[in-house]
């Protein structure tokens, strides 16, 4: 009988140590958004590699505000800067860079997104890490498919692999 009560009295200690610990999680009074998804997606339709980061609300956000968002260019050089529109009412905000060239494996790059009000004063701001799990020379040399019917490309017309003799490679020169 009393190992029975001591196993109730610990497994309620338990669930009640558990319940102090997620009440003081600290999401910041101001905070709008939380990172709630973050990779690299190579498209190997599409031959091409992007940053996809998804942003989850935490309280309903105003009318008018922008993400603005610094990639870390991994070919080197100026951040690659995207501005998007946000819509309030949607359940998250996805965040995806322009193509990017010159990804390597295990590389950690930064990524930093500032929640703008509709007169540009900043509302919050996020900073992440990316690592890729592989190469962008593990994408194809230029699109598998073409158009909306995914037509086989001609360009890769004897060549199952994508890849194209003399094809030209990115400046990774610059790359850190």
């Amino acid at each position: 009988m009393s190992s029975r009560v001591s196993r109730a009295v610990v497994g309620a200690a338990v669930l009640f140590a558990a319940m102090v610990l997620g009440a003081c999680r600290d999401t910041g009074k101001e905070a709008l958004y939380e990172i709630s998804g973050r990779l690299f997606e190579f498209n190997y339709r599409l031959a091409r590699a992007t940053y996809v980061i998804t942003l989850h609300p935490l309280r309903p956000v105003g009318e008018g505000n922008v993400a603005v968002v610094d990639f870390e260019n991994p070919a080197g050089g100026d951040p690659l800067v995207v501005e998007q529109k946000i819509w309030p009412k949607l359940p998250h905000l996805t965040l995806t860079s322009p193509p990017l060239t010159c990804v390597v494996k295990d590389k950690p790059y930064a990524v930093a997104i500032h929640i703008k009000d509709k007169d540009g004063a900043v509302l919050q701001e996020l900073k992440t890490t990316l690592i890729s799990n592989q190469d962008q020379t593990d994408l194809p040399d230029a699109p598998l498919v073409t158009g909306s019917r995914y037509v086989l490309n001609p360009v890769l017309a004897g060549h199952p692999d994508g890849r194209l003799p003399n094809a030209p490679k990115p400046d990774c020169s610059k790359a850190g």
